[in-house]
């Protein structure tokens, strides 16, 4: 080579290396918006599907904190299968029919959900300051398809109103499609019936186990002077349809050939008569000395209680006893299904001055008949 060649030559390498040194020292000029921060997206429940749901029908509900102070003229929300690179819509994944929700922090936004999933909300371009927490509902998403599918939502704030340019945040948030879990239990049909000297109640429900044995004495010996009295309790819950009736069998009080007369018509107590006769209310006058029985309880409300003693059982100091009598139902209010009562038979006897000695027996068995 020419010595001219050579200071060609060293004179081109001269301008590259100033070349190089000169881009070294201009400053990169790069854009990147600023990541928003405390963000989230909750799936919410819609009108019938729940919130995350795989093809639900649901409101999505997003949240997140401003970066940068700006005009904001519009915010996109951008659904994609991956957090960053190409954007795949999520399968099944519907937002042109999404509506605007609730909206805080940075208001008076409407939607446009043209575009399917890319939705965004817009309004005249209005400062909102560094810090600002804001969160907007979308309503009427119908969720990607694809059971227990993550699926991210690329948030970008923009100066303009159709979110194209001006880009200032952004961020990325994620949820999921869940497998929906769906129990099934049995509620069969149901009759809760006891009946004891005594029942009583847990946690202020009647309790059938609390039930004690269905031996009663009669308080005091029999006389024709006083009225003895005894009472006896039984409790009953159903959820038939109609209901149920509960009815009394059994013979009368008996000794050996001796009887004492049942009350075959309800009628008031009366010293010195052969009576045997019961009812289910609170009697106040039935001796000369004490009242015997209580209403039944809890009261009938007509609605979820519906426990009534039944006519010539159902009158205070009334009495009466025939086999195989209705003595109480399930139909206050009209007949049909009934929480727990507790209902208390009430029996007097009274004796002729006449009426044989003798221990006096009467078996009773009480009857609940659900109809279904």
């Amino acid at each position: 080579m020419s010595v001219s060649g050579k200071r060609v030559a060293q004179f081109g390498l001269g301008i590259v290396s100033l070349g190089v040194l000169l881009t070294s020292l201009l400053p990169i000029q790069s854009a990147s918006a600023a990541q928003i921060t405390a963000r989230s997206l909750t799936l919410q429940a819609g009108a019938s599907d729940g919130g995350s749901k795989p093809g639900g029908n649901v409101n999505h509900l997003f949240a997140f904190t401003t970066a940068t102070t700006a005009s904001i003229g519009s915010i996109q929300f951008q659904y994609c299968t991956t957090a960053s690179g190409t954007c795949t819509l999520p399968t099944g994944l519907v937002t042109t029919s999404a509506t605007m929700g609730t909206q805080s922090g940075a208001t008076g936004f409407t939607i446009v959900s043209t575009t399917n999933g890319a939705p965004y909300i817009t309004r005249s371009a209005a400062s909102i300051t560094t810090g600002t927490a804001l969160s907007y509902q979308l309503l009427g998403v119908t969720n990607p398809t694809t059971t227990n599918q993550t699926f991210f939502v690329r948030i970008t704030t923009f100066t303009s109103t159709n979110a194209t340019t001006g880009s200032t945040d952004t961020g990325t948030v994620t949820a999921s499609t869940a497998t929906q879990i769906v129990l099934t239990g049995i509620m069969p049909e149901s009759l809760i019936f006891c009946t004891g000297a005594t029942i009583s109640t847990t946690g202020g429900i009647p309790d059938c186990t609390t039930a004690t044995a269905g031996a009663v004495n009669f308080n005091q010996l029999f006389s024709p002077t006083d009225t003895a009295t005894a009472t006896s309790q039984m409790a009953a819950s159903t959820n038939a349809t109609t209901g149920y009736v509960i009815t009394v069998n059994g013979p009368t009080l008996t000794s050996g050939g001796n009887t004492i007369a049942a009350m075959s018509s309800a009628a008031t107590g009366t010293r010195g008569t052969s009576q045997f006769g019961m009812n289910l209310k609170a009697n106040t006058t039935a001796t000369s000395t004490v009242a015997v029985g209580t209403e039944v309880a809890p009261a009938a409300n007509g609605t979820t209680l519906k426990g009534q003693a039944t006519a010539g059982y159902n009158t205070v100091d009334t009495f009466k006893f025939t086999s195989g009598d209705t003595v109480a139902n399930s139909a206050n209010g009209g007949a049909g299904p009934t929480n727990a009562q507790i209902y208390t038979a009430s029996y007097i006897v009274n004796v002729q001055g006449s009426q044989p000695a003798g221990t006096y027996v009467s078996t009773l068995t009480y009857i609940c008949t659900p109809t279904f």
